[in-house]
């Protein structure tokens, strides 16, 4: 099984609340997904929430398939 630490990033959103819809509709076509806040974002907001960007990461195995989904059709 691969560890979140290995997983790789397959989106950055600008925002939690955006974060979250990509993971829903990766989700909903069966890739497991997680958001975190980037280094950049990480104390971005200084004790006032999560501000700043998110990557959107994925297991190694399914980051073709995430990309694919988050690009939308063509």
């Amino acid at each position: 099984m691969t560890r979140p630490d290995d997983w790789v990033v397959v989106e950055i959103a600008s925002s939690e609340p955006e974060a979250e819809l990509h993971c829903s509709l990766l989700r909903s076509a069966g890739i497991a997904c997680v958001h975190r806040l980037t280094n950049r974002g990480a104390g971005a907001g200084d004790g006032l929430g999560n501000v700043g960007p998110y990557n959107i990461v994925v297991s190694p195995r399914d980051a073709q398939d995430a990309r694919q989904i988050l690009q939308g059709p063509r």
